[in-house]
C-alpha cells in the first residue's frame, strides 16, 4: 500500500485507510469473526491506520478493535477516534466528557494511547466551544501523552475555515466531498489546509453507496438528480466490466494532497477487492465518460448540523 505523509504530524499514512464504523453494525448484523478477520486482511494488506468512534455502534466498533488487534504489536497500526457525538442526537464536547471519552476509548481499544482523535462532527454545535473547550482539552490529553495528534471531522466546508484561522490543529477530516460526483473538499479547502501544514484526511469515496451498485440507503440525502446521474454512471461503467465503485475509489485515492482515504467494510472480501483495484487502473477515458455524467449534478450537497456552519 502506498503512503503519504499526513501534514505536519510526520505519520506514513496508508492512501488507503480501514474504517471500522461496520464493526459497529451501523449497515448490518456482524459476527465477531468477520470483525476480527475484516481488520487482520486489512492490516496484512497495508491499510493499517484505523479509523473508529465512540458513535460507531455506540461503542461497539472500538470494543471489537480492541478485541481484533489484542495480539498485534501496538507498533503495527495507527488508531483514529473520535469524541463528542455518542448517538444520532447526543453530543457533548465538554472539557470533562472530552478527558472521560479518551479515556473509555483507551480502555475500549485496549491501547496505552492514542494516534489521533478527533472531536466528531462539530458542524452540530456552536463552535465557539469547540474552541474555548474541547481542543483546549484534547491538548491536554496529548500533554499527558495519551493521544499523539488532534483535529476535527465534519461534512460543511465553512467549518474548517472558521475553526483553523482561530486556532491550531493537526489534522482534520472530511466525508463524502472528494467522490466522481462531488469535489468541494479538493476544490475549496484541502489548499488552504496544506497552506498550513495541516493534514488532510478524507472519507466516504463511495458516498454512502451512491457510487456503487448496492441498493442506495433510505437516509440518503442527495436530490434525485445526483442518484439518477450515478445510475447512468453506473450503467456506463458496467458496459465496459467495470465496477463504478472502482472508478470511485482509485479517483478519490488518487489526490496528491489528500494523505488517506478511508473505507470501511465488515466485509474482508470487500477490502481484498479494493487493494486489487487500487493497482489496476481504469482507463482514463472511461473516467472521463464518468465525470461527464456528474457534470451537470457536480458537488450537489446537502447541509448538515446547524445553519450558521453551512
Amino acid at each position: 500500500m502506498n503512503t503519504r505523509v499526513l501534514g505536519r504530524t510526520g505519520l506514513q499514512v496508508p492512501i488507503l485507510g480501514f474504517g471500522a464504523s461496520s464493526l459497529g453494525q451501523e449497515f448490518r448484523n456482524v459476527t465477531l469473526d468477520e470483525a476480527i478477520e475484516s481488520v487482520r486482511v486489512a492490516l496484512d494488506l497495508g491499510l493499517n491506520l484505523i479509523d473508529t468512534s465512540p458513535f460507531y455502534g455506540r461503542g461497539m466498533s472500538e470494543v471489537l478493535l480492541g478485541v481484533a488487534l489484542r495480539d498485534v504489536p501496538r507498533d503495527q497500526y495507527l488508531l483514529c477516534t473520535k469524541l463528542g457525538r455518542y448517538d444520532l442526537a447526543h453530543f457533548d464536547f465538554s472539557a470533562r466528557r472530552v478527558a472521560e471519552s479518551i479515556d473509555v476509548s483507551l480502555h475500549r481499544l485496549r491501547s496505552g494511547h492514542l494516534d489521533i482523535v478527533l472531536c466528531h462532527d462539530i458542524e452540530f454545535v456552536p463552535l465557539q466551544q469547540i474552541f474555548d473547550e474541547t481542543l483546549p482539552a484534547l491538548r491536554r490529553a496529548q500533554e499527558q501523552g495519551k493521544v499523539r495528534f488532534i483535529g476535527f471531522s465534519g461534512y460543511p466546508q465553512k467549518i474548517f475555515r472558521t475553526i483553523c484561522d482561530q486556532t491550531e490543529v493537526d489534522c482534520v477530516l472530511n466525508y463524502n466531498q472528494y467522490t466522481l460526483q462531488n469535489t468541494r473538499f479538493a476544490d475549496e479547502t484541502v489548499p488552504y489546509l496544506t497552506q498550513r501544514g495541516i493534514g488532510v484526511m478524507n472519507a466516504g469515496p463511495f458516498s454512502a453507496r451512491l457510487l456503487t451498485n448496492a441498493p442506495l440507503p433510505a437516509w440518503l440525502k442527495e436530490p434525485e438528480a445526483v442518484k439518477a446521474a450515478a445510475r447512468r454512471a453506473a450503467q456506463l461503467c458496467a458496459a465496459e466490466g467495470i465496477d463504478i465503485a472502482q472508478v470511485a475509489l482509485q479517483f478519490s485515492c488518487a489526490h496528491p494532497d489528500i494523505a488517506t482515504t478511508i473505507a470501511g467494510s465488515a466485509n474482508p472480501a470487500n477490502i481484498r477487492k479494493w487493494v486489487n483495484w487500487l493497482q489496476n487502473p481504469v482507463s482514463p477515458d472511461l473516467l472521463r465518460e464518468v465525470l461527464a455524467v456528474f457534470e451537470p449534478v457536480k458537488n450537489i450537497g446537502h447541509a448538515e448540523g446547524l445553519p450558521e456552519n453551512n
